[in-house]
């Protein structure tokens, strides 16, 4: 998060850097389009499952486990090591997130630690899993081409992301849930599985701030589309801390919402035509 946030609200001068008002507004009317599609009117539980496997799939992709989306439906050996454990994760975390709702603006700590038990599964330690990591211990997962910070600064950084969402803040919704996957990602509280983590965490804020209180616009399929090597560069200018390099990250996941929404925009579609 920029240095220069005012204190009272520091997400709220975000919303204000250059590009952002107009990713914001973009992505506001993007969202309004597919809820107005006829379809959801009496098919929208469909759509939201469908948007729901889409994303999952699409978070294990960053991860580097791009499966294609028929493989994700057929397998079901997602406890064995290496891909299938990454796309279990990505599935289980998804699910769980809309169980977390009503927590995460009281403890949003409470439901980092849940989703990180639900991702690691039993691929983690008992006494790893569910609590941020330890001077001393790794980090593992994919290459982000970022520093690790220290366990003083994961702990007052994930302190203040916690002050900010129990207090509130006039902050969208876009530039909340994208300071919220940016802040876990660069971070990497855990020792494990911190991608999933911190997309499913950018997926309660969408949910739960009522930008998208159906979970039917998959952000982690927009980000996958955009492609890693542009995640990760986005990732790189919000970790700057820089105006330009934060405002840039925003964009970059509004895009990912507008991405995420043309996908169950042809979900519709293909449910109006009956072939779905």
């Amino acid at each position: 998060m920029s240095s220069t946030a005012d204190p009272a609200d520091p997400l709220a001068p975000l919303a204000a850097l250059p590009g952002v008002p107009e990713a914001v507004e973009s992505v506001r009317k993007s969202v309004d389009r597919v809820y107005g599609h006829r379809i959801m009117r009496r098919r929208s539980s469909e759509v939201s499952g469908e948007a729901a496997l889409r994303g999952a799939r699409a978070s294990a992709a960053l991860d580097g486990a791009d499966w294609a989306l028929e493989e994700v439906r057929r397998r079901t050996d997602f406890g064995v090591e290496g891909e299938p454990r990454a796309v279990g994760a990505a599935l289980r975390v998804t699910a769980e997130a809309g169980q977390l709702l009503d927590i995460w603006g009281q403890s949003p700590l409470r439901v980092l630690a849940r989703l990180h038990l639900v991702a690691a599964g039993k691929a983690v330690p008992d006494e790893a899993v569910g609590r941020p990591r330890l001077a001393g211990e790794a980090v593992e997962g994919p290459e982000l081409g970022l520093p690790v910070p220290d366990v003083d600064e994961v702990a007052a950084r994930l302190d203040g992301l916690a002050a900010i969402i129990t207090g509130g803040t006039s902050a969208p919704a876009l530039v909340t849930a994208s300071v919220v996957h940016g802040e876990l990602l660069t971070l990497r509280p855990f020792g494990s599985f911190n991608g999933p983590v911190a997309r499913a965490a950018e997926r309660i804020v969408l949910v739960g701030s009522g930008l998208d209180p159906k979970s039917i616009c998959p952000a982690e399929a927009g980000q996958a589309e955009q492609g890693r090597e542009a995640y990760l560069r986005a990732l790189k200018g919000y970790a700057s801390g820089t105006p330009e390099g934060v405002a840039e990250w925003i964009a970059h996941c509004g895009r990912a919402v507008e991405l995420g929404v043309r996908e169950s925009t042809a979900v519709c579609e293909a449910l109006q035509r009956g072939a779905a």
